[in-house]
């Protein structure tokens, strides 16, 4: 079998068909272009045919995208000079796409083409839109399901095969703005009406057939390609594009803060390609590509953000010898905001839940969580009345146990105590039957501990979701010392189910995430007490590509859990405790009501509607500002290696199993500097030597919180990286 194949139909229509071996959506590699590029030849040599339709043999879908290792392919074979083998290559492809634009026409005249139509049953990503809009004409089934648009710099990139070339001159800068810069996608209705395809049909294939059927010359010419062309919206040099040429460049900065390579390169493409004729706009893409494609940003976002995402999502750290576990019937135990998120996205799967709190009104808050999400759904016209019945129908609202029945996974999600999470697991498994798999949603409190409330601790497993259950992308599953393979399998199943991306890692007091994520706040209280600026701290965090800096993430999460979670440390660890600092800050303001955002008072001032107005004086005052204020590089380097080194610190003590799940898990649960694939892949992008030599000038200036764990010392005098060390392909070799 090969990616496409050509048939010649009586009326010299010759179909072009991409169809994949093996996957179940078309994806590009170097010798599927190669087999095209020859059947357009073939198609534009052969007098008998008068036009070609270019379609998939996918019945829902064109193409998702390219093979990523067509790039890594593309630098290997360039040797010393990836640079040079990526532009090239590029090039080639720009080749490709750029003669079935021209599609044999006269280059002075325009004229003696033959029409190409591409017809798209389903979704249309990446390069499956890209060769598209180098057709003549685009059309779309009405597949409301199906997705369409340019997804690249969601994972570090940008499109690079003629994409934001095309888009632009066809939609304008600003009206290809947010497709490129947002990645946006579209059903094939939005995408008609934002002018990326030309028709959406109940039958695409005859519409295109009567098409190519009918082409004069004219219809075959590209706009850009045309006689006294004019950018939609102005180019740079005229005054309405300049106007929009600024608005996106301060956008863009203000968005990424200059840390996303592939923003900027895009921009620069799209203004200096915007300067030129089209076929030199296409070397200046290209150029700009291979710049993104160069830097080690794009690779490690590419690694963590697709390669790594994906894998862990199709189950690559499930136990391969258990049967398919997937979640028939859900109990949620507490119907508070976690409950009541986690019982939403399991109707919106399709399973049955049971929703339990200590009474009927609570638990039937909890459900109504669901009512109010799909009408806002519906507002949107993203939902149906129909659609929101349907979930409400799979939630069973109850203060009465013996409901839990027949359920075979159950969540917990009451209050964080021991004593209350114990006495809701003996409850539970009172009714519960033998095989049903428990679940705790604790944040902090170790499974282990919480499984001796158990009477079948190999069954007991920590599921840990993140607020709010419907936007976070990542579930956090804790394997106790008892836990089974059974219960690590039903997890990861059932994480799967509601399309959300697992980690699975070892039991320790906060897990991973969190273990991570209480250093970074707490490093920005610790430069509160220390007289560093706070605007210098929340700066040099969104610097870093931070969502949030440390006194804004403590304020969204509510100071009065701070210095919960601070006293229960405390209490655990004893003399080890290692934060009095942070603790004097943390208590001084739970004493003054400043809670945070719900108070309405935190570090920021806030405004009666719970808007905030600015960092808050109150606390300056209390705590001054330096004379003496620190390079923004320490402040940034502090933030960053307080995280990155409890990283490696949980990897060396066997709570990561796997370092992808390390580098995955921080961007999609904390937000972790995106750009850098993630604490692990950016202490390989910084270098294992460098990394210890700075551990030992910040333990030195700031305390042993920055002390080089002994692995990554140990990775330094070898010369290591951790992907090098630890990739899942390193282990098997």
């Amino acid at each position: 079998m090969t990616d496409f194949t050509m048939s010649t139909d009586a009326d010299g229509i010759a179909t072009l068909v991409w169809d994949t071996p093996g996957k179940s959506m078309n994806v590009m590699s170097l010798e599927a272009f190669q087999l095209l590029d020859s059947l357009i030849d073939q198609a534009l040599a052969d007098d008998a045919v008068k036009g070609v339709i270019l379609t998939s043999g996918k019945p829902d879908s064109f193409a998702g995208g390219m093979d990523l290792n067509v790039l890594a392919k593309m630098k290997e074979d360039a040797g010393d000079e990836p640079a040079r083998g990526l532009f090239e290559g590029i090039m080639r492809t720009h080749g490709i796409l750029r003669k079935i634009e021209l599609a044999g026409m006269d280059p002075k005249t325009k004229k003696g083409g033959k029409p190409i139509a591409a017809v798209l049953p389903g979704t249309a990503l990446g390069i499956g839109l890209e060769i598209p809009l180098s057709c003549h004409r685009i059309f779309a089934a009405d597949n409301p399901k199906a997705k369409i648009g340019l997804p690249e710099i969601m994972v570090g990139i940008f499109p690079g095969a003629g994409g934001t070339t095309r888009l632009v001159r066809k939609l304008g800068a600003m009206g290809a703005s947010p497709f490129l810069l947002e990645g946006k996608l579209s059903d094939p209705k939005k995408a008609k009406a934002a002018g990326i395809i030309d028709e959406v049909s109940e039958d695409p294939m005859a519409a295109a057939r009567d098409w190519v059927l009918s082409a004069k010359d004219a219809d075959l010419v590209k706009p850009w390609d045309a006689k006294g062309y004019k950018m939609p919206g102005g180019a740079p040099y005229h005054p309405a594009g300049f106007m929009t040429f600024v608005g996106a460049s301060a956008m863009v900065n203000g968005k990424t803060h200059g840390v996303f390579p592939a923003a900027k390169a895009l921009l620069s493409a799209v203004y200096e390609g915007a300067l030129v004729d089209f076929d030199t706009a296409l070397r200046i893409e290209a150029r700009w590509f291979t710049n993104v494609l160069i830097n080690p940003s794009s690779s490690a976002m590419i690694r963590s953000l697709f390669v790594n995402k994906e894998a862990l999502e199709k189950g690559a750290v499930r136990p391969a010898d258990v049967a398919d576990q997937r979640v028939q019937k859900l109990g949620v135990l507490g119907a508070g905001m976690m409950g009541a998120g986690i019982a939403l996205v399991s109707a919106q799967a399709g399973i049955d839940v049971v929703l339990l709190d200590r009474d009927i009104a609570a638990a039937e808050r909890g459900k109504a969580y669901t009512a109010s999400y799909m009408d806002k759904g519906i507002a949107r016209k993203k939902a149906t009345p129909e659609k929101k019945e349907a979930m409400l129908d799979r939630i069973t609202a109850t203060a009465d146990y013996n409901d839990l029945a027949g359920c075979d996974l159950i969540i917990e999600a009451v209050f964080e105590d021991p004593k209350i999470k114990a006495e809701v697991t003996a409850a539970v498994e009172a009714v519960i039957g033998e095989d049903c798999i428990f679940a705790s949603n604790t944040s902090t409190l170790p499974i282990t501990g919480l499984a001796k409330a158990s009477k079948r601790p190999e069954q007991f497993i920590g599921i840990h979701f993140f607020s709010p259950v419907e936007k976070m992308l990542l579930v956090e599953i804790i394997k106790g010392k008892q836990t089974g393979d059974r219960a690590v399998a039903k997890a990861l199943d059932f994480v799967r189910q509601i399309r959300k991306t697992p980690i699975v890692v070892n039991d320790a007091r906060f897990f991973y995430a969190n273990r991570c994520i209480i250093p970074y706040i707490n490093e920005g209280i610790r430069m509160v007490a220390e007289g560093v600026a706070p605007a210098l701290i929340e700066n040099a965090a969104k610097m870093l590509g931070m969502p949030l800096g440390p006194l804004q993430l403590v304020d969204e999460t509510s100071i009065d859990l701070g210095a919960k979670i601070a006293r229960a440390t405390k209490a655990a660890m004893g003399d080890a405790y290692p934060d009095g600092a942070v603790d004097e800050v943390i208590f001084w303001m739970e004493a003054q009501g400043r809670l945070g955002r719900k108070a309405k008072a935190g570090f920021y001032d806030y405004d009666a509607a719970g808007k905030r107005t600015g960092l808050s004086t109150t606390v300056q005052a209390q705590y001054p500002q330096s004379d003496d204020q620190p390079s923004l590089i320490d402040v940034q380097h502090r933030l960053l290696f307080v995280q990155s080194l409890e990283a490696v610190r949980a990897l060396e003590e066997g709570v990561l199993m796997d370092i992808r799940e390390g580098d995955v898990g921080a961007i999609l649960g904390w937000g972790f500097a995106p750009w850098s694939g993630g604490p692990l892949s950016w202490l390989d992008m910084i270098g294992a030597p460098y990394a210890a030599e700075r551990c030992d000038q910040l333990t030195e200036a700031f305390g042993d919180r920055f002390a080089c764990p002994p692995l990554l010392r140990e990775m330094a005098e070898k010369g290591q990286s951790f992907y090098g060390r630890f990739a899942p392909a390193s282990k098997a070799a």
